[in-house]
Formats: structure tokens, sequence, C-alpha cells
């Protein structure tokens, strides 16, 4: 009857062990820490424009986005977000995804920011990024012409 009990423990305790095997590691604090080429892609990916009024540099996005073939899937303006998508060439099969935040700054300005992903990937190409602020910057002066 002894033997039976110190298997029994036997298996308690290895079945403990086993459960612990299986746990997954704890994530590390730097898990969200910003690394050196997420703080670069930031850069890219913000202006600040001169423009008060959150309402116009949201038209202003909406109608850059728009002139860059983007279907607009949704736009809070009490919240500054506006989510696009459009199919990408040349086979029209791949997709790009642009999230736009509108946020105003305590000097005026308002800074805008945008993340693109092509087909579930982040884009990092500067040059994305300078294209949109570009058409961005041109929406916005023809809308202050109004």
């Amino acid at each position: 009857m002894g033997d039976m009990r110190t298997i029994g423990k036997m298996l308690i305790l290895g079945g403990a062990l086993l459960v612990q095997g299986c746990v997954a590691p704890k994530p590390g604090p730097d898990l969200l820490a910003p690394t050196e080429a997420q703080t670069k892609l930031r850069s890219f990916q913000t202006r600040t424009f001169d423009v008060a009024d959150r309402k116009v540099a949201m038209r202003g996005v909406i109608a850059a986005l728009q002139d860059l073939g983007f279907i607009i899937e949704r736009a809070n303006e009490p919240l500054g977000l506006v989510t696009a998508a459009r199919f990408a060439e040349p086979d029209n099969l791949s997709v790009v995804e642009v999230t736009v935040t509108v946020r105003p700054q305590a000097d005026g300005h308002m800074m805008v920011r945008a993340n693109a992903i092509f087909n579930h990937t982040p884009i990092d190409d500067p040059k994305v990024y300078q294209n949109f602020f570009a058409t961005l910057d041109r929406s916005l002066f023809i809308n202050k012409e109004e």
C-alpha cells in the first residue's frame, strides 16, 4: 500500500512538472518598448500641418486618399481617424490599407500620422509616405483657396 502512495505522489509531481513545462514564457519588459526601426518609421509616417481646424484637416486627408485611388472605409472626426483601402497594381489582387490619425497640437497645428499596410505587411518605404503627404499638402492648399 505504501508503494501505491509513493507512485501516486510521483505521478502527481510528474504531472505538475509537465504542466509547468507547457506554460508559455512570460514576455520580457521590453516587449512594448519601441525599437530604433520603429522610431525611424514613425518619423516617416508623421507630419505637422499649419491647420487649426481638425475638420478641415480630416477633409484634406479624405480628399488626398481619394485622389490616390483609395476607398474610404471609415472616417471618425471626433477621434481624428480615417481608414481606407485600395487594390494595388499591377495585378489588382493585392490590397493596400491605410489608417490616418489627425491630432491637434498645442500650437494650433495638426499632426497627421499615416500607417500603410500591403497584404498584411507594414510598409516601411519612406517614399510611400512622402507621396501621401505631398498629396495631402496639395489637398490642404486647395481647400484653403476655396
